[in-house]
């Protein structure tokens, strides 16, 4: 074993990477709060589970939909609102203006993967908007307190610890695996001066399949079933449902974000190998 693996691997090694890394999200955290007004507004075009869980009330109160109710929907795309806040993420935005104008070049030269410049920024900015988004969530049952105290025989919203932990858990891991597949998308940039563009198609499936306009459950069981396969459902709707209801299946949930978590990572440290090959090649 060579001495600087040994170093790195040595609780002195690792106390420094604990520090770097609270460097990092002390200097995000700072920086995104000099524009918390604008963190603001980008939190209210984020509003979208709140909008449909206004229509989805309607549809439970009408009886169309056996296995929903009012009140179900409504705790359900409250915790989407919160997953969703927790999960934003726009790092193809930042790596492709880096890569276009050159700024990628100065990461290069320090001891820290980018990656980590950009996970720790998107840390820091939910950091800043953590007020916000509390604020919204108690408007919300404010204006639908059934959602929280429930209608007759459904019992108040009282999430168990159990539930409460692994939402915090999944959610996280949800973040970490729309990080990868935008960053890995992102990419792209080394090739394409727009790669932004294929992250727009990319949004169309998750705005679609992940549970973020209706719940997973008023689709057929065959099309949910092969939802489930795919990342997109575990980006909101499963977070969300563990939290609202706590039914999930969490060993294949796991199962398939490792999966997915997987191999992304390794596709993207591909991507990221060859395309500083050609980034170099361009005289950056």
């Amino acid at each position: 074993m060579s001495a600087g693996v040994a170093a790195e691997l040595s609780p002195r090694g690792s106390r420094h990477w604990v520090r770097v890394a609270g460097a990092l999200l002390g200097v995000w955290y700072a920086f995104m709060l000099t524009y918390r007004f604008e963190i603001l507004l980008w939190m209210i075009a984020t509003c979208l589970p709140l909008i449909m869980m206004g229509v989805w009330i309607e549809a439970g109160a009408s009886g169309l939909f056996p296995d929903i109710t009012a009140v179900s929907v409504a705790r359900y795309f409250l915790a989407v609102f919160v997953v969703r806040q927790l999960t934003v993420v726009w790092v193809i935005y930042e790596f492709e203006w880096h890569v276009n104008s050159g700024r990628l070049s100065s990461y290069l030269l320090t001891p820290v993967d980018p990656a980590w410049r950009y996970v720790t920024m998107h840390l820091g900015e939910q950091a800043a908007r953590l007020p916000f988004f509390v604020g919204v969530v108690a408007l919300a049952l404010l204006l639908y307190p059934a959602a929280l105290r429930g209608e007759e025989g459904e019992g108040w919203w009282v999430p168990s610890l159990w539930q409460v932990g692994w939402f915090v858990v999944l959610t996280y891991f949800a973040f970490f695996l729309r990080f990868l597949i935008q960053y890995t998308i992102a990419m792209l940039s080394f090739w394409f001066e727009r790669a932004s563009g294929f992250e727009h198609l990319s949004y169309l499936l998750f705005l679609f399949c992940s549970g973020m306009l209706f719940p997973l459950e008023v689709l057929p069981t065959a099309v949910r079933e092969l939802l489930l396969w795919t990342p997109f459902p575990y980006l909101l709707w499963f977070p969300a449902t563990m939290l609202s209801t706590g039914d999930v299946e969490l060993t294949r949930g796991l199962a398939v974000l490792l999966g997915w978590g997987a191999l992304l990572l390794a596709l993207n440290r591909v991507a990221w190998r060859r395309g500083l090959r050609r980034y170099s090649a361009m005289g950056a």
